[in-house]
């Protein structure tokens, strides 16, 4: 049997809207009306067969596609429509017709069931056009702000024009007053650097002549003291009593060593032994500091004795260890010491010395007036040139920034500029989530703890019919054991900045919701009631 009804249609007209009934099968959406026609055979709707009319809405399945009953469950593929006069129409598969479960909110689903279904859909069409007033209005709002905003865009980025035309010159003149400080500067230091080293060069040669006098006092000194005669000759047995002047340190200061030391002589007098000091001053030990141990060290006999002592109280005579023990004891010995830090200072070398003669010599003297004025010329000059590059860099930082924000993409009319070096921060109960557009997106611990990066700014990734809905930032600090972090922020209209919500629905990708006017669209005008869309 088909089952036909009676379905209300709201119409809209010019005076306002007016409802008629259109007479079609049960479960048929009016846009497929035309092919329900009740004098004439049906034709499944994927044209596979034809049969009866009297066979729609049989509760029989005949149709492959289920076409033949839209409004039974006989078919497991059809689809049943429900008009939903008031709220928005809707399909549902036709297994739903009669279960008992009011799916319809205008309870045609239910029509054999006996289900207490009560018909809602005034009441929802009601809730949903105020929440789609309330959106409409949001979206009013947003673009009228919107509006503003490419404003303000345009008219900042005349101004950002202007200003790099301006940074752009003002470059050029800051170019030439540097290159001119420069050849001030180098032409400054020129008679600077030649006093400098003139008074550096009369302080080497006034240290010479000091150290050439010491030099001769002390080989007086020595001549002296190695005279132990006192008859103006040092002989070849006064050099040997001098053991450290051994040329070949093999222990064995030999007659032949030291007259090769006097010049192949016996003895020299003191005009000869000027020649002989030069060979053996380095080596030289006034007899005065003979006993007296460099600092740090201990007399060899003292050091013995100390050795001995040890060994008689840690070894009994029996105890002894042998000789090979006795060496892996004494690295041992080493190790310890270097680890404990008992270091033993370099013996004193030629450089030592020359340092400590400096140091003898005492600071080098100011310098005179006219070195002082020509330094001070120098240093005015340095001064004034290293200020006109610190303010030509200034500059071309400007312009470098003014350029990049100039070309970037702050969408179709650059409603999006106002973000630029702006930060918005969201608070959960563990975390400070920070969202600096087109830079970073970061996150804090609560209560205390480092900054996680979650990404920097990396492109627009909306769809290709709205790219600037959706931002992506890569390259984050890496996961442990996983990729980089990164995030997406989902960009929806809004009167206000703001970022709403933030989740990882996979690990190490974050996503991030954010309301700006920027992305609000002109509201579309809709009609305070509510038409029937019935497509599929």
């Amino acid at each position: 049997m088909v089952t036909l009804g009676h379905f209300v249609l709201p119409l809209l007209l010019l005076g306002g809207a007016i409802t008629v009934e259109v007479q079609r099968p049960r479960g048929v959406p009016l846009s497929k009306r035309q092919f329900y026609e009740e004098d004439k055979p049906f034709t499944c709707l994927d044209g596979s067969r034809t049969v009866a009319f009297d066979r729609v809405n049989d509760d029989y399945c005949d149709c492959p596609d289920g076409s033949d009953e839209p409004g039974t469950a006989a078919c497991p593929n059809g689809n049943f429509h429900c008009t939903n006069a008031g709220f928005r129409p809707a399909f549902i598969p036709s297994s739903r017709v009669n279960d008992g479960i009011c799916d319809c909110c205008d309870t045609t689903d239910e029509y054999n069931s006996g289900a207490d279904c009560q018909n809602t859909c005034r009441e929802m069409g009601r809730k949903e056009k105020e929440e789609l007033q309330k959106l409409a209005e949001i979206a009013e709002e947003g673009f009228l702000l919107k509006k503003q905003l490419i404003q303000e865009a345009k008219h900042g980025l005349e101004e950002k024009k202007t200003k790099l035309e301006d940074f752009q010159k003002n470059k050029k003149d800051l170019e030439a007053n540097v290159e001119t400080l420069r050849t001030v500067k180098e032409a400054a230091e020129q008679p600077e650097r030649e006093a400098k080293e003139r008074h550096l060069k009369a302080w080497e040669e006034q240290k010479a002549a000091i150290r050439l006098e010491k030099d001769r006092a002390r080989m007086v000194e020595v001549l002296l003291e190695l005279d132990d005669d006192a008859d103006g000759f040092v002989s070849v047995a006064e050099l040997q009593s001098h053991s450290e002047l051994d040329p070949d340190s093999d222990g064995s200061f030999t007659e032949a060593e030291a007259q090769g030391l006097l010049r192949g002589m016996d003895k020299v007098d003191a005009v000869v032994f000027e020649t002989v000091w030069n060979n053996i001053k380095e080596k030289y030990v006034s007899e005065s500091n003979a006993d007296i141990p460099p600092p740090g060290e201990t007399p060899p006999d003292e050091t013995r004795d100390i050795v001995s002592e040890n060994d008689s109280e840690n070894y009994p005579d029996e105890d002894i260890p042998e000789e090979e023990e006795d060496d892996d004891d004494e690295d041992d010995d080493e190790d310890d010491d270097v680890d404990d830090g008992d270091y033993k200072a370099p013996p004193t070398t030629r450089t030592d010395e020359k340092k400590k003669d400096d140091d003898d010599d005492g600071p080098m003297p100011p310098y005179d007036q006219e070195t002082q004025a020509l330094i001070d010329a120098a240093q005015k000059a340095r001064d004034e040139f290293n200020e006109a590059e610190k303010a030509l860099r200034e500059v071309e930082d400007q312009i470098r920034n003014l350029e990049k924000e100039i070309s970037f993409d702050f969408g179709p009319s650059s409603e999006f500029a106002y973000l630029y070096s702006q930060c918005y921060e969201l608070t959960t109960s563990e975390y400070v989530y920070r969202l600096c557009p087109f830079n970073k997106v970061s996150q804090k611990p609560k209560f205390g703890g480092s900054e996680t990066s979650l990404g920097t700014w990396g492109k627009w990734a909306g769809p290709e019919d709205n790219i600037h809905s959706v931002m992506k930032y890569e390259n984050g600090m890496g996961c442990w054991q996983g990729p980089s972090r990164s995030t997406t922020v989902k960009l929806t209209c809004g009167k206000e900045t703001v970022v709403t919500s933030t989740s990882e629905p996979s690990r190490c990708e974050y996503l991030m919701e954010f309301t700006s006017p920027a992305i609000c669209q002109e509201p579309a005008r809709f009609d305070s009631g509510h038409p029937d869309h019935e497509e599929l």
